[in-house]
């Protein structure tokens, strides 16, 4: 995979982006920015970039698409792959043609490599070969995520320990960069070095007190499948899908298909998913407080969206008058 190209984009005001965890209500707060600001959402979610997988993925509704345009949804099909270089061209496209309309565009979503590949860039690491990605995925399968996480932690420790031993997709990519290039991707990722920004922006980082993004998490879970998520994925493996496919790895997608295949019982089906989401929002708030705070100079919002909206509203303003 190669990045984007790294060169400043100085055409416009400073982004505004509002970041978080899965569930914090973003989603909604970017939302009414955009109807305040005369914007238009461009998604930072790589789950939501599916064709089909709308349930649980959470993606915007129908009316919440009439009310403010929302960009970089349904790019590629469930079983097809998009890296975050090749996301982020689609980015650049987006910002221009939404700045070509004298609108804002306003970044929303929780995938903070996508965040860093659009306002960094990434480190140049050379195309995988197809042959190794399915090398890596089926060994993945045959010896599960945790051991396949301690060879990563041999080969490749810098990047092993910010990956959870259950994160498979993020573990098998490591792994097949290291296999196909005898190199660590930790060693491509220091090696670029993150320095000159691609656009100016203003990130803002929204989450709720723990109890409370916990209390969000169970209830949107619990709307999720009350939506009908499993026959959703049902009439996806009706259609031919395969169970491996890219999409049906994605938090939650998973845990229906092995509902599904019998391995996970009805009733225990919610508190799995509404598990492996808290720790995703774990995983994804230590990105932002880290990285995030660092490269991009995160400002953290606190958890009154109206509150937020108010700080959202006033940045938006100095933006504007940024020369």
């Amino acid at each position: 995979m190669t990045g984007p190209e790294v060169s400043q984009r100085p055409d416009g005001p400073p982004l505004l982006a509002v970041v978080g965890p899965t569930a914090a209500g973003k989603s909604a707060l970017a939302l009414r920015l955009a109807e305040a600001l005369g914007g238009e959402i461009l998604t930072v979610d790589s789950a939501q970039v599916h064709r089909g997988l709308d349930i649980g993925t959470a993606k915007p509704s129908a009316d919440e698409r009439a009310r403010v345009p929302h960009h970089l949804l349904d790019l590629v099909g469930p079983d097809q792959r998009l890296d975050a270089a090749a996301w982020a061209s689609r980015a650049d496209r987006a910002i221009a043609e939404v700045r070509a309309r004298g609108r804002l565009p306003i970044l929303c979503g929780g995938t903070g490599l996508w965040v860093r590949a659009l306002l960094q860039g990434l480190s140049p690491i050379p195309e995988v070969p197809d042959a190794v990605r399915a090398e890596v995925a089926a060994e993945l399968e045959a010896r599960g995520p945790q051991a396949m996480h301690a060879e990563l932690a041999r080969v490749d420790p810098a990047v092993a320990a910010r990956v959870a031993p259950a994160d498979r997709q993020r573990i098998a990519r490591a792994l097949a960069v290291h296999r196909a290039t005898g190199r660590a991707l930790g060693e491509f990722q220091a090696d670029h070095g993150f320095g000159a920004p691609r656009y100016a922006a203003q990130v803002y980082g929204f989450w709720p007190e723990r109890e409370v993004l916990h209390r969000r998490i169970d209830r949107r879970v619990g709307e999720m499948l009350a939506r009908g998520w499993v026959a959703e994925v049902e009439a996806l493996l009706a259609g031919g899908l395969d169970p491996a496919a890219p999409g049906l790895q994605i938090l939650g997608y998973r845990d229906v298909v092995e509902h599904l295949q019998g391995r996970v019982p009805a009733s225990g089906l919610a508190a799995r998913i509404a598990g492996s989401h808290r720790r995703y929002a774990r995983r994804q708030l230590t990105w932002f407080r880290g990285i995030g705070q660092r490269e991009h100079g995160l400002e953290q919002l606190g958890g009154d969206p109206d509150d937020a909206l108010v700080t959202l509203r006033r940045a938006a303003a100095q933006g504007a008058r940024t020369p």
